[in-house]
């Protein structure tokens, strides 16, 4: 009995590794399944095209410049490349010239092997950040439950103090006080996070999207235009919705302020699958982005700005992305954040198969 012939297209395509094959003129000719995913377009669509067309980085270019014109092998390591769609993506990328002796004119071609990395450095990156915003989450609210009793008793020897004092000027001292003690009693309860434990129901993830843009559409004005971008298929999302709500509305207030009056907030949701939230791979999840036009997070707070006390803005208490991280967290879920000036996208991220919170 005869073996049939190996497939060689049916290897490629059930390999991790997005393989390109390109032509002498560095036109795509071949690629497998996965880097049709990873390029977000079909072999049919883009067979024949520049390379150039659907993918470019400096460097990139240069060394498919160079393998090409030296036929020599090149690996490039941590490249960042830009696709058609604009869509920014890391990857390590090693170049293999190869030569077609059987056909006349001995063909030359180049064969990409594509690995992309960013998604992991991302997941180790929010490790490190999930494990630093606990360390300084427990100290905040060791330090806030250490001043609250003092606090409690400042208030109180301030209203004995004022029952004593017969001198309507000299209560005004004893007013500030007590209601210096009082905003900072609302301050302590905000970084010791949320009180009550999340109530969980069914919502419509643009129900509450469209909520928020009505309020900060009203506190901004007619200056900032709001897009939308839904998918109307997501299903309903099992969460807290007054959470929900305070978790979109603090990461929108803080668009509407990088704006400074005038520019785009965009929000979009998608659906991903088999994706990984602190170190768990889920189905689907659910992904609200939230983009903003506007000045963009300074460099230095981007490795800190989920944690308390810290704030981009002079009159920002600091303490509206930790929250909201907390919140998001207790359902599971994360923020993540990519900023440029210009370009600021933070992304809610909420597994929709997650048992431990009702989620189905």
């Amino acid at each position: 009995m005869k073996k049939k012939p190996l497939n060689h297209n049916h290897l490629l395509d059930i390999m991790a590794c997005s393989v390109v094959v390109l032509d002498h003129q560095l036109r795509v000719t071949y690629l497998n399944q996965s880097a049709e995913i990873l390029l977000s377009h079909s072999l049919n669509r883009v067979q024949g095209a520049d390379i150039y067309d659907i993918m470019w980085g400096e460097s990139f270019c240069e060394q498919l410049e160079y393998a090409r014109q030296q036929n020599e092998p090149q690996a490039i390591r941590a490249a960042s490349l830009t696709l058609a769609d604009n869509q920014q993506i890391m990857l390590d990328c090693i170049i293999t010239p190869q030569q077609e002796t059987t056909s006349p004119g001995k063909q030359h071609w180049l064969l990409l092997e594509l690995h992309r990395i960013d998604r992991q450095l991302q997941i180790v990156r929010d490790k490190q950040i999930q494990q630093q915003q606990q360390a300084i989450t427990e100290l905040v609210r060791g330090l806030a439950h250490e001043v609250k009793n003092p606090l409690g008793g400042l208030r109180g020897a301030a209203q004995l103090l004022e029952s004593e004092l017969e001198s309507n000027e000299l209560k005004e001292y004893t007013q500030i006080i007590i209601s210096e003690a009082d905003r900072l009693k609302t301050l302590v309860d905000d970084l010791l996070g949320p009180g009550k434990i999340p109530d969980y129901e069914n919502i419509n993830i643009h129900e509450i999207l469209e909520h928020v843009c009505n309020l900060i559409q009203i506190e901004s004005g007619t200056q900032i235009t709001v897009e939308r971008d839904y998918d109307p298929s997501i299903p309903e999302l099992k969460c807290d919705r007054g959470h929900m709500i305070q978790v979109v509305l603090n990461i929108a207030s803080n668009a509407v302020r990088a704006l400074n009056g005038q520019g785009t907030i965009k929000l979009r949701t998608r659906i991903l699958r088999q994706f990984t939230i602190h170190q768990k791979r889920h189905k689907l999840v659910l992904k609200t982005d939230i983009f903003d036009n506007g000045i963009g997070v300074p460099e230095h707070l981007q490795d800190k700005l989920f944690l308390p006390m810290v704030s981009g803005h002079a009159e920002g208490s600091g303490l509206g992305l930790a929250i909201a991280q907390s919140l998001i967290n207790q359902s599971g879920g994360m923020i993540q954040f990519e900023s440029k000036p210009g370009a600021t996208c933070f992304s809610i991220l909420l597994p929709l198969d997650n048992k431990d919170t009702g989620h189905g």
